[in-house]
């Protein structure tokens, strides 16, 4: 047992020192822009595997969060000139304001039936920021104001300081995510994603520790939301609300491991990494070739680890420990 621990300290901090060298080593701005995006969807990946891996509720309407996050900031902002640090904080208070009606009526319903109406309450938002053109400036939307190098308004010269941004909201998520997982809810809600009836016959509160979680889950999407209008300089409920970040954090969660701590982040790079290489090869019409590629690696996965990649790196784990002398 100690030595494992050993092993895996040393590994987590190989992993934090490459983490930390690698705007210093790579020069590419493209190359960054991918990195950038690897954490960010790891990110992702890590607040809605709270929800949807641990506690097996299937969310596929988290871009309800990311997008109100998004244009609070952005409102705040551009009406107010409030720095988008404070706005993301606010952002992820009213994504878990948001969420508890949206909970309340989510969780009334299981299984597909309630993945459908996670769906419909992120295109329901979505259509209601495309009426509100005084508000949210409609379907057309509007461009972040470029300030130039101004760190307290979250805008930077360089890609290096976005991906230190980013990589400190990845940390952030992880260690919520590793506290919860240790705590007793973390328990509750895998006994909650492995039977809810048999969980609320031993006196476990169901609704109550979903309805917790799904606050928490929505907060840190927010915070992403937040993170990539302001990468991007721009925002639109298309963008904001777009069904892909529902289906890429799903998807990053389950191609890595569902309710693992790493299954996110290894997802992601393995995905995105992906998405990355077809574009670069093949140009800018990969988008047929990128969702065969994806369902493909999603099926692979599915029928040969349903556990993910983290299933599989574990089972090699063992296997290698089970080989090794027993040292007396």
């Amino acid at each position: 047992m100690a030595s494992m621990n050993k092993w895996k300290l040393s590994a987590l901090t190989a992993l934090v020192v490459v983490s930390l060298v690698v705007p210093q080593v790579v020069r590419s701005s493209f190359a960054l822009d991918i990195f950038i995006r690897i954490l960010l969807f790891s990110f992702i990946g890590v607040a809605w595997n709270l929800m949807g891996g641990y506690a097996k509720q299937l969310s596929l309407g988290h871009a309800a969060y990311f997008g109100l996050g998004a244009y609070t900031s952005t409102i705040m902002q551009v009406d107010f000139g409030i720095s988008p640090w404070i706005g993301m904080v606010a952002g992820g208070i009213v994504a878990m304001l948001a969420s508890l009606p949206i909970g309340w009526l989510c969780f009334r319903l299981r299984g597909p039936y309630f993945t459908i109406a996670t769906i419909a309450t992120a295109q329901a938002l979505m259509l209601i920021f495309l009426k509100f053109r005084d508000l949210a400036w409609g379907a057309e939307g509007t461009t972040i104001p470029n300030l130039g190098s101004s760190p307290l308004m979250l805008q930077f010269e360089t890609k290096a300081s976005y991906y230190y941004v980013a990589l400190g909201l990845l940390a952030l998520g992880l260690l919520i995510t590793y506290f919860i997982e240790r705590s007793w809810m973390g328990y509750y809600l895998v006994a909650i994603g492995e039977d809810e009836d048999a969980a609320e016959a031993i006196g476990i509160n169901a609704p109550r520790v979903k309805r917790d979680i799904y606050m928490v889950s929505a907060f840190l999407t927010a915070l992403a939301g937040t993170f990539y209008v302001q990468y991007i300089y721009f925002i639109d409920p298309a963008t904001a609300f777009s069904f892909n970040i529902s289906i890429e954090a799903a998807l990053v969660s389950i191609v890595g491991g569902i309710g693992t701590l790493w299954g996110p982040v290894i997802g992601t790079v393995l995905l995105e990494t992906t998405s990355a290489l077809l574009q670069s090869w093949l140009g800018g019409g990969t988008g047929g070739i990128q969702l065969t590629v994806y369902a493909l690696i999603l099926m692979t996965i599915i029928l040969w680890r349903p556990t993910g990649l983290m299933g599989m790196i574990t089972d090699a784990y063992r296997r290698y420990r089970r080989h090794q002398p027993v040292r007396v």
